[in-house]
């Protein structure tokens, strides 16, 4: 008998997995959170050289502010101060006669940088001036927590299928909230690198954890649903980014904003069950038939307890494999495996280069910031809806590649309307936005049932390492703008059409019963 069996008995889809679901959503909301809070801790507001070390109590001190700066700062063709430069000596000619400035010689700033605070109180680039020449350690930050999030999600990937999935989701929340709010107080750049980079690793573990609890309690005929619907707390979470950093402009205050509802999240998980059927695939029947009994009893299925009992300890199937100790190499070993692994890394880092490509450039679009972030996220939730109605429709394979070459076309046609129609360029990007969405929902669903159960989590391990390897090479490949404006968007557009091709030659899961063994995968699966 397989687990599917038990579980449509004892209640496929019940207020047990809604509770599960709700248990859940607390940390998943947390994660947007993290994952694109460098759009606002990194946030550069405008600044210039700071001249008041000029003030010799000469002529120079007699100037007012508007005059200091003139003689000073040389102007841009907006006619603002440049930021990065200042002339060698002040130049008092220009308070008669300021258009012939541009021949004058420059130097860089001398004696730091004033920052206009009116948008943020303090980020990271005000805190340790990284402006002009360190203008990308900004953006390396980024990075730095997304290779954390990459060698956790291998990590984690291992311990999760080795342990268990909710005693390693412990492990994660714990260290997400020692190092998210250690890196709060962080008082140097590199103290500051350090600790965001173990706060992405210990996130990865919520992130890949909470997806197979939900999906690994629930029917065949409700996977996408949990799938899709569970989904939205990152939605939520990113539109309540968006209000967060409104409200605290101060970068050390949001930080530890956005990570303190962890909190909550170590109190409840006290009541989130471990998957039965990890449980059954490592031999652990006896606790796999404790939370099966407790499925029954919140479902008000109490009737079929004599007969869960007696399917638990006689009739359940169990992987012969059940003692064999399975590792990353499995993914590699047999040829479907290995054709899945490939094709799924391909698809992995598509998806995810793709939407952190176009979420973590937030400018250009003639809106603020913190509106276009929110508009960005809330355009999610439509997009999340689409995919639960078109997997079930058109399958998951053919949802996934449509939502990838869509998202590519709309990021390619972008490419070639001029700037000035901000309006039309606004409404392509969040039409774009909420494709890229769409993809990202969509491979989640579609990862964990391409999968085995003995190796699910190794599996969701090695894919997200590869997506994460996107998204740390995201941030640097949006810097490619200062070799050529379009560049980076070429590049993202042609990555998202690729990958979108690629899933084409994954198998179709709809309506497939979750493959539990190696061998489920190089022999055809039944359809339910």
């Amino acid at each position: 008998m397989k687990f599917e069996t038990i579980l449509e008995e004892i209640g496929g889809f019940g207020p047990f997995q809604i509770a599960i679901l709700i248990l859940l959503s607390v940390p998943r909301i947390v994660l947007p959170c993290h994952f694109l809070l460098n759009n606002f801790i990194a946030g550069l507001p405008p600044h210039r050289c700071d001249i008041s070390t000029l003030d010799d109590g000469g002529l120079f001190g007699n100037l007012t502010q508007e005059q200091r700066l003139t003689v000073s700062v040389p102007v841009r063709e907006d006619g603002e101060p440049k930021s990065c430069e200042m002339f060698a000596e002040p130049q008092f000619q220009l308070l008669a006669n300021r258009s012939s400035s541009a021949d004058l010689p420059t130097v860089q700033c001398q004696s730091g940088w004033v920052y206009d605070n009116s948008t943020f109180t303090s980020t990271l680039a005000t805190e340790w001036d990284l402006v002009c020449d360190r203008k990308s350690l900004t953006k390396t930050t980024s990075t730095i927590f997304f290779f954390g999030v990459m060698f956790g999600a291998i990590t984690f990937g291992y311990l999760c299928d080795k342990y268990g999935r909710k005693s390693t989701l412990l492990v994660s929340y714990i260290m997400a909230i020692v190092f998210g709010f250690s890196s709060a107080f962080a008082n140097s750049y590199v103290l500051f690198a350090v600790l965001r980079f173990l706060t992405g690793f210990g996130l990865t573990g919520i992130s890949g954890n909470s997806i197979v609890l939900s999906i690994e309690w629930v029917d065949t005929g409700h996977r996408s649903f949990i799938g899709v619907i569970g989904s939205l707390a990152w939605s939520a979470g990113n539109m309540l980014l968006a209000g967060f950093a409104f409200m605290v402009n101060d970068w050390r205050t949001l930080i530890m904003t956005v990570t303190a509802p962890l909190g909550f999240a170590v109190l409840t998980w006290w009541w989130i069950p471990e998957s039965a059927r990890w449980l059954l695939a490592n031999g652990k029947v006896e606790k796999a038939h404790f939370y099966l009994e407790k499925c029954l009893k919140f479902n008000k299925r109490e009737k079929l307890s004599s007969k869960l009992k007696l399917e638990t300890l006689s009739s359940i199937e169990v992987p012969e494999e059940q003692d064999k100790n399975y590792t990353y190499l499995h993914l590699i070993k047999t040829p479907k495996m290995r054709q899945l692994t490939l094709l799924t890394g391909i698809v992995w880092y598509g998806v995810a280069s793709t939407y952190y490509g176009i979420s973590l450039n937030i400018s250009g679009f003639g809106l603020n910031m913190y509106l276009t972030h929110f508009i960005y996220a809330a355009i999610e939730v439509p997009a999340k809806l689409m995919v639960y109605c078109f997997v079930n429709i058109i399958g998951r394979r053919k949802c996934q590649a449509g939502t990838l070459l869509l998202t590519g076309i709309c990021i390619g046609i972008n490419i070639f309307i001029p700037k000035g129609l901000w309006h039309l360029r606004s409404a392509i990007a969040i039409l774009g936005k909420g494709l890229s969405e769409a993809s990202f929902t969509t491979v989640f669903l579609y990862t964990t049932e391409l999968y085995p159960t003995v190796i699910r989590q190794n599996g969701l391990g090695y894919t997200s390492f590869i997506s994460r390897l996107g998204v740390s090479v995201a941030p640097l490949v949006l810097l490619l703008e200062d070799v050529w404006t379009l560049l980076p968007q070429i590049i993202i557009c042609s990555v998202a059409i690729i990958a979108g091709l690629v899933s084409l030659l994954l198998p179709e899961t709809l309506n497939v019963r979750l493959p539990e063994t190696i061998d489920d995968i190089e022999k055809p699966r039944l359809v339910n």
